[in-house]
């Protein structure tokens, strides 16, 4: 999996002074290529070893069942050529219903979900797919500026065959009216890049009268490539 093709517009900018953290944990000197004397290929190696009993069901490891909407999430891995990233392994995690993580730094005046952790993880198929169960998260505020709000979103990693390889993006929902007005979303410099953080609603995907389905496919790299380093 090669991770090193970057199309202008795509990433997000480093610094972005909006995003007020990133001026102070910028870096500051142009970025610098270093060649390895000898590739590291033994690092990861995708398992299904790697997997607990239901991490794929965010909704299953209380004694109830969490409060909020559940929802369906799945979609493709793929390269720029549209290829299936094969047995990729997918962790993601977010905060419940209410807008709060399940982190002793999360103190906002929001409740805690006893039964909802916000964290599980995943191997994509032969097709590169990859499916989870969870509850829709809620926006919530981050003492960015005067009104900082996240709109509702979840954090996506993705792992190479090597640590080094690992990208970090973030999937929202469609329609949110936080999107104007959250400058981590926008400081993806291109319009149509920043679309494709945005998952889409799909009645294929909507389980019965359980759940809704919402679709987020991964391109890597290329033209089309998901904007990473959210």
């Amino acid at each position: 999996m090669k991770f090193d093709i970057i199309e202008p517009g795509v990433y997000p900018e480093l610094i972005y002074p909006a995003y007020k953290s990133t001026v102070a944990r910028g870096p500051k000197q142009p970025n610098l290529r270093i060649d390895a004397l000898a590739p590291a290929t033994r690092n990861i190696v995708a398992t299904p070893r790697l997997l607990l009993p239901n991490d794929a069901d965010l909704t299953v490891h209380g004694t109830s069942d969490p409060l909020g909407e559940k929802i369906v999430v799945t979609g493709r891995v793929v390269d720029e050529d549209g290829k299936p990233v094969r047995n990729s392994l997918v962790e993601v995690w977010q905060a419940n219903s209410a807008g709060r993580y399940w982190h002793k730094k999360d103190q906002h005046a929001a409740p805690l979900d006893p039964n909802f952790y916000g964290v599980g993880k995943m191997l994509t198929d032969d097709e590169g797919r990859y499916r989870f169960v969870t509850i829709k998260p809620g926006p919530y505020p981050w003492g960015n500026h005067d009104k900082a709000w996240r709109p509702a979103h979840i954090h996506f990693s993705l792992f190479g065959n090597v640590y080094a390889q690992r990208l970090v993006t973030q999937m929202y929902f469609p329609s949110d009216p936080l999107f104007d007005f959250d400058p981590i979303f926008q400081s993806v410099p291109d319009a149509a890049a920043r679309q494709r953080l945005v998952s889409r609603f799909s009645l294929d995907e909507t389980v019965g009268s359980e759940m809704l389905g919402y679709v987020f496919d991964i391109v890597l790299r290329g033209r089309n490539a998901t904007p990473m380093g959210l």
